[in-house]
């Protein structure tokens, strides 16, 4: 099965050559493509040369930072428009081991759309502050209880679609970014009737750089959720 792994980066210069040595040793037939929102790091100048010297290593630029979500629609758009049969979403920062891939295109054989879940057998987080430990934990059940989607995390980031998931959804219309952006995806994956399947993963807190989030993107997954449940009310998803 020929895949794909999309690593949005905005200043990920640290993290990325080692990243993807990491997911190249694994030997499995994966290709990765880098969204790079213009980092005033020279990541995107970094992931050019990685390309040129691996014809498995894509790159696309953007002109700014234009956030998660974007990053990520853009990556589909780029993939359903070639063969890749899996598509995978990926952090740069090393929060999401690339070890766990295997597990992912094993696990994608019976399913459609594989989530790492961070809270499946209890909470296997490390190096988060307990402040935000319970914020997403909560955002999770807040979540899991408006949409009464099936899932314990649906705010992850380290998953693994068929290219099937993502030809039925209308990316147009996705317009969400950060937590509300992956509740979003899940959801109309989750209401179309795509098989999912959550496997346990280790989550690590970002081991160089600066974290991404913000108030802002909390405020919009918390609105986020009922937005879905509106519209798959109406008939409008």
């Amino acid at each position: 099965m020929k895949a794909l792994v999309i690593i949005p980066t905005y200043n990920e210069r640290e993290n990325l050559t080692e990243l993807l040595r990491q997911i190249f040793v694994l030997g499995l037939h994966v290709e990765v493509l880098i969204v790079d929102d213009n980092s005033p790091d020279s990541t995107g100048e970094l992931a050019d040369q990685m390309a040129a010297a691996d014809p498995r290593v894509h790159v696309l630029h953007r002109p700014g930072k234009m956030g998660l979500g974007s990053a990520y629609v853009t990556g589909f758009r780029y993939a359903l428009e070639r063969d890749y049969e899996a598509i995978f979403e990926m952090d740069a920062d090393f929060s999401h081991n690339p070890e766990s891939l295997p597990v992912f295109l094993k696990e994608l054989e019976n399913a459609d759309l594989v989530l790492g879940s961070r809270y499946l057998h209890g909470v296997t987080v490390v190096n988060w502050p307990l402040s935000r430990l319970i914020l997403s934990y909560l955002a999770n059940v807040y979540s899991r209880v408006i949409t009464g989607m099936p899932i314990k995390d649906a705010t992850g980031g380290y998953k693994c679609f068929r290219r099937q998931v993502l030809e039925a959804i209308d990316l147009s219309r996705v317009k969400s970014d950060g937590y509300g952006f992956q509740i979003e995806i899940n959801f109309k994956a989750f209401r179309k009737g795509f098989r999912i399947k959550e496997i346990p993963i280790l989550f690590v807190d970002r081991r160089a750089g600066e974290s991404k989030m913000s108030r802002k993107i909390v405020w919009e997954a918390a609105y986020m959720v009922w937005r879905l449940r509106l519209l798959d009310l109406i008939g409008a998803l």
